[in-house]
């Protein structure tokens, strides 16, 4: 299976730490999230990865080509001059995912040890036999008022998703976590590339393609730790409350 690891963005509420490197190079503990992320990846066998690069690409290169030896996975760089957003970046490189039949999209600024193999088995025996083209990661939050909410019904469909609500809605966060199936490609409008948001075109996937696929979703609840790092103070709070895993073993 391959995967998209979204680490592009310029970290601008990290700021001045993102002044001068990459949010996605970020150090827990000694090691930048990439790394973390990779590991992650390679321990449930997820071994082709395409990294989105943007700001500060060069250190992102330089790192890639430092660790590229010592891990077992084929790393795939691509460089966006003018951000294309979540969606956009996957939009582009459909080619990179053409040969599979189901495939993976995560946010490289989110820290977690999430279990992939509880993910994948319930994106195939749940999602896809329903009709389903992605599953989500989701969770519960004390303060959703910064998330995109999936609203699910007992069988845990997402009937309804919004993208950071400016009114209270009653559901689940986006873990910013997807399986998704190649079908998402045919069920998307073929427009979706000239339906761009503010950034000259950019395609978001909370903003332009979630609310598209209700119906077409499901919610997988995400129980291990995850947190975003987007903020100082989430960034200090990781630091305090990530448990190095052993990245050899996958998380029961």
């Amino acid at each position: 299976m391959k995967a998209f690891l979204l680490g592009a963005g310029k970290g601008t509420r990290l700021a001045p730490r993102t002044d001068f490197t990459p949010k996605c190079l970020m150090p827990i503990h000694g090691t930048p999230i990439l790394e973390i992320w990779i590991n992650l990846l390679e321990k449930y066998g997820i071994t082709d990865i395409l990294i989105n690069t943007h700001h500060h690409a060069e250190q992102v290169e330089e790192f890639i080509k430092g660790i590229q030896k010592k891990h077992g996975v084929n790393i795939t760089l691509f460089h966006e001059p003018v951000l294309k957003g979540s969606g956009g970046t996957v939009l582009s490189n459909r080619d990179f995912v053409s040969d599979e039949g189901d495939f993976i999209i995560a946010y490289a600024d989110n820290l977690t040890h999430v279990n992939f193999d509880k993910m994948i088995d319930f994106h195939l025996r749940h999602c896809l036999p329903n009709g389903g083209c992605l599953t989500m990661g989701v969770r519960r939050v004390e303060d959703p008022s910064g998330c995109g909410i999936a609203v699910l019904d007992d069988d845990k469909k997402i009937l309804r998703f919004v993208e950071k609500p400016s009114a209270p809605v009653d559901g689940m966060a986006n873990c910013g976590i997807y399986v998704v199936s190649e079908k998402i490609f045919d069920v998307l409008p073929p427009d979706l590339g000239n339906r761009g948001g503010e950034k000259e075109g950019a395609i978001d996937f909370g903003h332009h393609i979630l609310p598209l696929l209700a119906g077409r979703m499901y919610g997988c609840q995400i129980n291990e730790f995850l947190m975003d790092i987007g903020t100082p103070d989430s960034y200090e709070q990781a630091l305090r409350e990530w448990k190095d895993v052993d990245v050899k073993k996958k998380s029961v």
